[in-house]
């Protein structure tokens, strides 16, 4: 098999690595995907022209008019910008039906699959060797009078390759001397690892060194990646891919994974922009039904994203946690998530990224204020931060004279919601029972019961009361609640901010509570 250096030494030959997306063709045969004719025309655009994919494979032959449609369209766009000849449609041995459909399509490249395993060839064809090996020629015969490129795949290649090599040398052996330009070898059950990769490439290129070989990955044991870098290691000059992994069972190897391992890690070359594979990804996550994972390498939602404040704290100091998948290279940008696990630098960086300058005092206030939210919620957003800020410095004063000690609210089918609170005011403790006409309600009703009961005080009226969901933030993040309350003439406005929508109209009480409690002595 060869040694590691040997391997190297042997994909440096071929630097530059073919890359062809088979989203609209294999990856259409994710169970429940199914795109409209004008949804693969906007994939098949934004591969060819702006991700800038070297081939895609668009269709299935004969499968349906809708099918036919959207190859058609493809082909008429691909054709306007001097791209036909990048556009490929899966053909089978027919004799003339594929090649025809494809043609009558506006389609020039005919890959066309054949049996890659004795296996296959004997069970589901009932034809011997020489019997298929008849059949593929004519059909590649006719496709090449039409004017038609033509690669061959063979299927279950890698199962040929360890239960019956000679008959994948005695095919290769007849037709790499025809005029078929590429031979696709597909892993079609993903059974390989990437050891088998290796050896069973290594003895194609060696047998067959000036045949241009692609390589097919599937994901059945999460290799379709490892696989893939494997087979160009060992001379492949060529991958097929998909947007987000999609593909029958577990998928294909994922596009910008496969990009990105090829550039960083072994120097290769390829014509993807990487800048538009995001975009890319979007566009068949919404297209196609299936969302991405937020951890999904390159794409997900929150693969920039730092949580833990040491993190933050690194990257700092000369950026000891970043990697060279820096987001700026994708069209995005390194976040610091807000949390329990955050500290001050993770704070510090969301600050200074929105342009808030906050005293070390502040910060703290800040900090701590997240650090609970943390405890209750996964993740508060840059989004949510201006708010939290407000929320916290807006009236704040050096001691909190009122506090609510604990508290507990319920509600059933059929009953009034109860409160029962327990409330520290000016160091002393009191606690209430009450019922409403909702949890904040009841909440409210106990607290006028401890000022009217156990102080002989006025209670400030409550006048208005919105909820909402704080501007530009995320809509399962924070609740927004502002209160307006009257004491004789003065008003004033208050504002809690929490995830939860109870919590946040308590914490507006209790900062009301605080900034009349200096006025108590005028209290009747």
């Amino acid at each position: 098999m060869g040694t590691a250096e040997q391997v190297t030494h042997d994909y440096a030959r071929h630097p530059f690595v073919e890359i062809m997306d088979s989203t609209l063709r294999d990856g259409e045969q994710t169970s429940g995907v199914s795109f409209l004719p004008h949804e693969k025309m906007m994939i098949a655009k934004k591969l060819l022209t702006d991700v800038n994919v070297d081939r895609i494979e668009v269709a299935s032959a004969r499968v349906s008019h809708g099918e036919k449609d959207a190859v058609r369209m493809i082909c008429n766009y691909a054709q306007s910008v001097g791209k036909l000849n990048r556009v490929e449609v899966l053909g089978f041995v027919d004799g003339h039906l594929s090649v025809d459909w494809i043609r009558s399509c506006g389609g020039m490249v005919i890959n066309l699959l054949a049996k890659g395993s004795l296996k296959h060839c004997t069970h589901q064809l009932h034809k011997t060797v020489d019997e298929h090996l008849s059949d593929i020629q004519h059909t590649v015969d006719y496709a090449l009078e039409q004017g038609m490129d033509v690669n061959l795949y063979l299927e279950d290649w890698s199962n040929g390759m360890k239960d019956s090599p000679d008959y994948v040398y005695k095919m290769l052996d007849v037709l790499t001397k025809t005029r078929i330009k590429r031979f696709l070898l597909p892993d079609t059950l993903g059974i390989m690892h990437p050891l088998q990769c290796v050896e069973f490439m290594r003895k194609m290129v060696k047998r067959y060194p000036d045949t241009h070989f692609d390589f097919h990955a599937h994901n059945d044991y999460d290799l379709a990646v490892s696989n893939s870098l494997a087979a160009v290691l060992s001379g492949c000059k060529g991958l097929h891919v998909t947007v987000n992994g999609l593909g029958e069972r577990c998928g294909n190897a994922p596009l910008a994974s496969v990009q990105v391992i090829l550039k960083d890690m072994f120097h290769a070359k390829t014509n993807i922009v990487e800048s538009e594979l995001v975009a890319l990804s979007r566009l068949v996550e919404g297209y196609s039904g299936i969302a991405i994972a937020p951890n999904t390498p390159i794409v997900g939602e929150n693969v920039f994203t730092q949580v833990a404040g040491v993190h933050a704290d690194g990257d700092n100091k000369n950026n000891l946690y970043c990697n060279d998948l820096v987001p700026e290279r994708f069209g995005r940008k390194r976040e610091y998530a807000l949390g329990k696990n955050s500290g001050k630098a993770n704070i510090a960086r969301n600050l200074e990224e929105l342009g808030l300058s906050l005293t070390p005092e502040q910060t703290k206030k800040v900090t701590q204020r997240i650090t609970e939210l943390g405890d209750r919620k996964e993740l508060v957003t840059q989004d949510d931060l201006p708010y939290i800020v407000s929320d916290v410095l807006k009236h704040s004063a050096p001691e909190d004279k009122v506090k609510l000690v604990s508290y507990m609210v319920s509600t059933s089918y059929g009953l009034k919601p109860i409160a029962s609170i327990k409330v520290q005011i000016n160091g002393e403790e009191f606690a209430a029972d009450a019922t409403g006409d909702g949890q904040y309600d009841a909440f409210v009703k106990a607290l006028r019961k401890i000022y009217r009961e156990e102080l002989d005080r006025t209670f400030p009226v409550l006048t208005n009361y919105t909820v909402s969901i704080p501007p530009g933030g995320r809509t399962d993040a924070l609740v927004q609640t502002i209160i307006t309350w009257q004491y004789g003439s003065k008003i004033i406005r208050t504002r809690g901010l929490d995830a939860d929508q109870t919590e946040a109209a308590i914490k507006a009480t209790f900062k009301m509570l605080n900034l009349f409690e200096d006025e108590s002595k005028s209290y009747s």
